[in-house]
């Protein structure tokens, strides 16, 4: 058997885009990974490639699903959209009136707006707290609640690479009274992707090769040091715990094929999911600027991110999200084109990982 087994299917039309993902395989790139391509809805590109496991005895194939970290958050956003679509004040009601604990430690004028795009000053912990905090939800997002902003709010913002999935989780159990990963497979139930994922299904997700170095955060702030350097700033990540609570943010579990399904909603509007202003309202640029949390220029809707860097290809109005490690998922409106990334062997790169880059700009070439 090859090094590296490489099965699925590419159009005729994309098949550089093959060879772009057997090259990050035989440069010893990757240990396991999938690349899903929909334009105009037609699903052209679904590979798969290399090995669920590290030991390299089971090959990955079109039912590997794997944790694409902070790739769920531009899930989560499409689902909270839905239920903020109920309200008649939309993402500018105030978190504290579907959730009035919220309001301590003056946040009571905090948006759901302002904070699904990172403004609420809700990093992490900035003092001490036992990690296993983040292992219970319900709990974890009361703590959250509770906390002083470290930022006033709506003055700036500060990437939020755990705690939006809590703060997001439990405002869409507030508007719905189910948990967002609920939501999620009621509007998706076709969709192999899962923000809670069953025990039934753990035997299909691949090992995660963590990555050897630490992502360069340029200098230690508070808000980064409570968001990513504290040693209670996450969780012990990859148990079956950590698999099958729901953590909107940051433990999605889905294939590549999966991944694009659901963004494929971004490229289309929303159409049939919400209405054009709820979509509007959620994508629209809701910041813009330096990041406090992430070093570099970020710009976000209300969960998703904008193309402000170029790393979701070339067309600026591309929206996307990526994850730790490497994941990313990209939706272009403007060509009906969406991408999703996933794999097993994480880089240590914040934003746009050479390996998906080098994928997406091989289909923009192929256009």
């Amino acid at each position: 058997m090859s090094d590296f087994p490489i099965s699925g299917h590419t159009d005729p039309a994309f098949s550089a885009v093959r060879e772009v993902f057997e090259a990050n395989f035989a440069d010893g790139e990757e240990l396991g990974a999938g690349f899903a391509v929909y334009k105009d809805d037609e699903l052209v590109v679904s590979l798969v490639g290399g090995w669920a496991d590290r030991q390299k005895t089971s090959p990955w194939n079109d039912r590997t699903i794997v944790p694409v970290y902070s790739t769920t958050k531009g899930i989560a956003a499409l689902v909270l959209a839905t239920l903020v679509e109920r309200l008649p004040a939309g993402y500018e009601t105030p978190v504290s009136e579907v959730w009035p604990e919220f309001a301590a430690n003056g946040k009571e004028a905090v948006t759901i707006g302002e904070l699904a795009s990172h403004q609420a000053g809700l990093p992490g912990f900035p003092e001490e707290i036992d990690p296993e905090l983040w292992l219970d939800p319900p709990a974890c997002a009361a703590a959250l609640a509770d906390l002083a902003p470290m930022w006033p709010p709506g003055t700036a913002h500060g990437y939020h690479p755990l705690s939006w999935g809590y703060l997001v989780g439990e405002i869409a159990r507030r508007i719905s009274g189910e948990t967002l990963g609920t939501t999620l497979k009621t509007l998706f139930p076709d969709q192999d992707f899962f923000i809670g994922t069953p025990a039934t299904e753990h035997d299909r997700c691949a090992d995660i090769q963590r990555p050897r170095a630490l992502a360069d955060l340029g200098e230690i702030n508070d808000a980064r040091r409570a968001a990513f350097v504290s040693k209670w700033s996450a969780p012990n990540r990859g148990g079956a715990i950590w698999r099958e609570i729901e953590i909107p943010s940051a433990n999605g579990h889905g294939t590549a094929v999966s991944v694009a399904g659901i963004y494929n909603a971004y490229t289309n509007k929303g159409s049939g999911l919400m209405q054009p202003g709820t979509y509007d309202a959620l994508t629209e640029a809701r910041t813009h600027g330096p990041d406090l949390v992430l070093p570099m220029i970020t710009s976000f809707g209300a969960g998703i991110m904008h193309n402000t860097h170029g790393l979701f290809g070339p067309e600026p109005t591309t929206l996307g999200h990526s994850g730790w490690g490497g994941s990313m998922a990209t939706a272009d409106t403007r060509h009906g084109l969406t991408c999703a990334y996933v794999m097993n062997r994480q880089s240590n790169v914040l934003v746009g990982d050479p390996r998906a880059v080098r994928l997406v700009e091989a289909v923009y070439e192929a256009l």
